[in-house]
């Protein structure tokens, strides 16, 4: 991905943020520059848990068909930080695909916060590449609910549905609805060896420096601090 399209989904999704109300906390906003002589120690959460921005084609070339931009508000660890759970908010375009993946440790509810519709594909697993044809049981809201395999399921804004480890899914925002805004609230987040996508994807994308950053994503403050 190119530095400078990156720099314009932060931007855009500061602004669908901010326009239904949602807080980011003080350090979102933080330029390159304001980070360049942090206390490494006590920073040291957001650095060792990727607090932060976070945004991914997953190789495809093309954000808009497959992809996803996301902030990680919070997030434990194994060692020292015993916080067990983590946040997220993500801006999902219509018909923009987080492709299908599964997590071995990680629960999580995916919550539509506002926007649009939320699309979810389901299927249980067995093995990272091997999708079962059974039918998915999941929770949502509170009610437990069957769906079949790869079947559509479809929340509306204030809804949410329950993840279970194994349960491969992808989702996106339904066309002719709008941008969702989605939350995630789970276990401890681990997305460098807890993703586990159908296809060989890469989590994190490779970028093209053509102009300056107007915010380091989660995995770059090693570079500034």
């Amino acid at each position: 991905m190119k530095r400078s399209d990156v720099n314009q989904i932060i931007t855009q999704a500061e602004k669908f943020l901010e326009s239904h109300s949602f807080k980011l906390p003080p350090w979102a906003f933080y330029k390159p520059e304001d980070w360049k002589g942090l206390n490494r120690d006590s920073h040291k959460e957001i650095l060792v848990n990727h607090l932060g921005w976070d945004v991914t084609d997953m190789g495809s070339g093309d954000f808009n068909r497959r992809g996803l931009v996301l902030f990680t508000i919070r997030n434990g660890g194994l060692g020292e930080n015993q916080k067990p759970y983590a946040e997220k908010i993500m801006v999902v375009k219509e018909n923009q695909e987080t492709a299908l993946h599964f997590h071995a440790d990680k629960v999580e509810d995916i919550i539509n916060r506002g926007g649009g519709v939320l699309v979810l594909e389901l299927f249980n697993s067995d093995g990272p590449h091997e999708l079962k044809e059974d039918s998915v049981q999941v929770i949502i809201d509170g009610v437990l609910k069957n769906f079949e395999a790869g079947e559509r399921v479809f929340l509306q804004p204030g809804e949410s549905i329950t993840l279970r480890q194994g349960v491969f899914h992808r989702f996106y925002a339904q066309e002719g609805h709008g941008t969702v805004l989605a939350g995630e609230v789970s276990a401890v987040n681990d997305d460098e060896t807890d993703n586990y996508f159908y296809e060989s994807l890469p989590r994190y994308p490779a970028l093209e420096e053509d102009e300056t950053p107007v915010r380091l994503l989660c995995t770059e403050y090693e570079k500034y601090i």
